[in-house]
């Protein structure tokens, strides 16, 4: 994309902003909170990327703002987390939905925001629990290399999902499992270098699909 062209970018745990500006130079901005598009209209952006946003503590970013903005010509891009979830359910009006996790989301595997949702430091932006559609697939990907079998993987997303979001760690889904521990002690193993982070994978997409835009 033109050098020239305004890009907004809404991010936070799943690609921190000076990760992020490696890949793109843009404004970045926290994650996304409900009247935040709205204000970004004053600076004018050709394109507004939304990757986070905020659940629980503001109310999340409106259908109806994202919808503004694509009446008034912004193009408006989304995946990973928030920006995923608002894709999926904006595409057929104009929203551009990048990733696995948009995907995810619009072919109905995860439906919720507590798929995605995470507890973030506010200073920061690093995040302090895990989402538990990394845990999906990395649980997936230690099923496929036998670490771990179908019923194992059952069990580690059923004790994963009764958890609340901003106590999900590894280590609590581990410890509340009851699987026997050399299991355990297998699949953390497994963890140390084949850990799947989708969304930060979604989010650099995000990113490398605005800057091959036209």
């Amino acid at each position: 994309m033109s050098k020239n062209k305004k890009i907004i970018v809404f991010t936070g745990p799943s690609l921190l902003p000076k990760e992020a500006n490696k890949i793109l130079e843009a404004d970045y901005r926290p994650p996304v909170s409900r009247g935040d598009v709205i204000k970004a209209f004053k600076d004018d952006p050709d394109v507004i990327a939304i990757i986070d946003g905020l659940f629980h503590k503001k109310p999340a970013v409106s259908h109806k703002e994202i919808l503004e903005a694509i009446k008034n010509n912004i193009i408006v891009v989304g995946g990973a987390s928030m920006g995923a979830l608002r894709a999926s359910e904006l595409d057929d009006f104009g929203m551009i939905g990048v990733g696995q996790v948009y995907k995810d989301y619009r072919i109905g595997n995860v439906e919720s925001d507590d798929d995605v949702a995470v507890v973030i430091n506010p200073e920061t932006l690093e995040q302090l629990s895990e989402a538990l559609i990394s845990m999906n697939y990395t649980f997936k990907a230690a099923k496929d290399e036998g670490i771990i079998n179908e019923e194992d993987f059952k069990t580690l997303i059923k004790t994963a999902k009764s958890i609340y979001y901003p106590k999900r760690t590894y280590a609590k889904v581990f410890k509340e499992s009851n699987l026997e521990i050399e299991k355990i002690k297998c699949i953390q193993q497994f963890l140390k270098e084949n850990t799947v982070d989708i969304k930060r994978e979604d989010a650099i997409s995000v990113l490398k699909y605005i800057k091959n835009m036209k």
